[in-house]
């Protein structure tokens, strides 16, 4: 398939000229990105470019990335590894429930189909509501802002925070964001959605109403009925959501319950 033609349901997708680029650390691994994407984008796997590279395109926003990250449907990462090993590729599954790899020496990219908390799924949505972008030579998929923020929500532990790309999504590409699918993905973590849209008012007061009234509403609506509730009788520590090592200790000896399991539970 030529780089400039892309079949099906791809073809109706919105078209953005992407506002900018990372900056790949060497030449050799832009040229290593350049090929995997071109070999991405001729085969028939339905893939998505997200990441630094989705930052850039929507924001301007410039820094070094060390690698390169591509969004599929859980069905579809064996299909990709597959693919990369078959020509040559030397290719890892580093973690089964959501992450693959595709090596070329030092250089790599990722292969996802989840978030590593188990929050969030790549699914058909994801890649109906992606844009068309011309990268690195190709003409791909990549991840739409509503779903770019999605991914990045839970993303903020000692050694990695991306509230910042969060916010700078918002600031550029607002009027891009499908704000009921964004509430939708996080329906039952509406709270880390508060978070951040308190995070952008707080980073840009002046431009708080990019953020629709009615959103806001809905979350302190939601806020304050919970207030008037008890607070939940098991011990729950969501934190590990967030960073399993930094909440460690509360699940192995303060008698929380993590994500799964049972905590003790509250006197009273």
């Amino acid at each position: 398939m030529a780089n400039d033609e892309l079949p099906g349901v791809l073809a109706t997708l919105p078209v953005i000229d992407a506002k900018a680029e990372p900056t790949p650390k060497s030449a050799e691994a832009e040229a290593f990105y350049t090929q995997a994407i071109r070999e991405l984008a001729a085969t028939d796997i339905p893939f998505l470019v997200a990441g630094t590279y989705a930052v850039s395109a929507y924001t301007g926003v410039v820094r070094q990335t060390k690698d390169l990250d591509i969004f599929c449907k859980a069905g579809d990462c064996a299909r990709v590894l597959a693919h990369f090993k078959d020509i040559g590729y030397a290719v890892e599954i580093e973690d089964d429930r959501w992450l693959g790899k595709v090596f070329e020496g030092s250089h790599f990219f990722d292969v996802i189909f989840a978030s590593a908390n188990g929050t969030m799924l790549v699914d058909d949505q994801w890649l109906e509501h992606a844009r068309q972008v011309e990268l690195l030579g190709s003409r791909v998929r990549i991840i739409g802002p509503t779903e770019l923020i999605w991914s990045k929500c839970f993303i903020q532990d000692r050694g990695r925070h991306d509230g910042a790309d969060i916010a700078h999504t918002i600031l550029k590409a607002h009027d891009q964001i499908d704000w009921q699918r964004l509430l939708s993905y996080l329906d039952v973590h509406w709270e880390v959605l508060l978070m951040q849209l308190l995070n952008f008012r707080w980073i840009y007061p002046s431009e708080r109403d990019l953020v629709p009234d009615w959103l806001l509403d809905e979350l302190l609506e939601r806020l304050a009925t919970q207030r008037r509730l008890p607070s939940p009788r098991m011990k729950i520590c969501r934190g590990r959501l967030l960073s399993q090592i930094d909440y460690e200790i509360d699940v192995k000896e303060w008698g929380f319950a993590g994500v799964g399991g049972v905590g003790e539970f509250r006197d009273g």
